[in-house]
């Protein structure tokens, strides 16, 4: 089996030949990606393909079969739920793990102030909305200040509105904190909007890549969005057409 081996703290990932067995099904076979420090890279999959399987390597919650994988010591993973404490107050959640000192709660409120939270430190998780639970896990991630964020599909349970705010937020926030970024994801927008780089995996490997060429901050009416959201569809195996002639 092969561990993640924990590079300097400002260097981003190298996953060589990576492989993954669940059983008798291979799902990462040969698996390469390069992640740079400060990059954020969108990872894009059919449901089943390995994407989430990569990032929980990646965070050591699974092992590999083979292949070699490096990541930066300090990583942080914000999941699809935002995995709150419910018998813990918002600060509390934030500092998860740390201890308690006066600096590190100071930075928790920072770290809430930063996320549009500030003066929430003493809510409980009950009281709070999806999207105001997900940042408190974006939160929780950055006042570690990673050198690697790992993001798994972390916006799909919220409401489309909610979503797009979402979206914003983590922008301006990779943008002033500078972690290398892999974000994992259905939405081809989304990936579009946010990440420096795309990366499609087919059939356990990295089968397309492309670097996105617009200025930020993005918008979905930029001239070429339109064509190469197609192109990442077609990588996909998508067809957005509906209806016949």
């Amino acid at each position: 089996m092969t561990m993640v081996v924990q590079a300097a703290p400002t260097a981003g990932v190298n996953a060589d030949g990576v492989v993954k067995r669940f059983g008798t099904r291979t799902v990462l076979d040969g698996f390469s990606l390069d992640v740079r420090p400060g990059e954020f890279l969108a990872l894009l999959g059919a449901s089943g393909s390995g994407k989430t399987t990569f990032l929980r390597i990646l965070a050591g919650l699974e092992q590999a079969d083979g292949g070699t994988v490096s990541a930066p010591r300090e990583r942080t993973v914000v999941f699809q739920e935002p995995r709150l404490v419910a018998a813990k107050r918002v600060r509390e959640n934030v500092l998860l793990g740390q201890a308690g000192t006066p600096a590190n709660r100071e930075a928790a409120s920072r770290a809430l102030s930063e996320v549009g939270l500030a003066g929430r430190e003493r809510a409980w998780p009950t009281t709070l909305s999806g999207g105001e639970a997900q940042r408190v896990a974006l939160a929780r991630a950055l006042v570690r200040r990673p050198g690697l964020l790992l993001l798994d599909e972390p916006f799909a349970a919220l409401d489309a509105l909610t979503r797009i705010k979402m979206q914003a937020l983590v922008a301006d926030l990779v943008h002033e904190h500078r972690p290398a970024v892999l974000l994992v994801t259905h939405d081809v927008d989304e990936a579009i909007l946010l990440a420096d780089r795309v990366a499609v995996l087919q059939q356990g490997k990295v089968g397309f890549e492309i670097e996105v060429p617009f200025p930020r901050p993005r918008r979905r009416g930029v001239p070429g969005f339109g064509d190469l959201r197609r192109r990442l569809l077609g990588e996909l195996g998508v067809d957005e057409s509906i209806g016949s002639e």
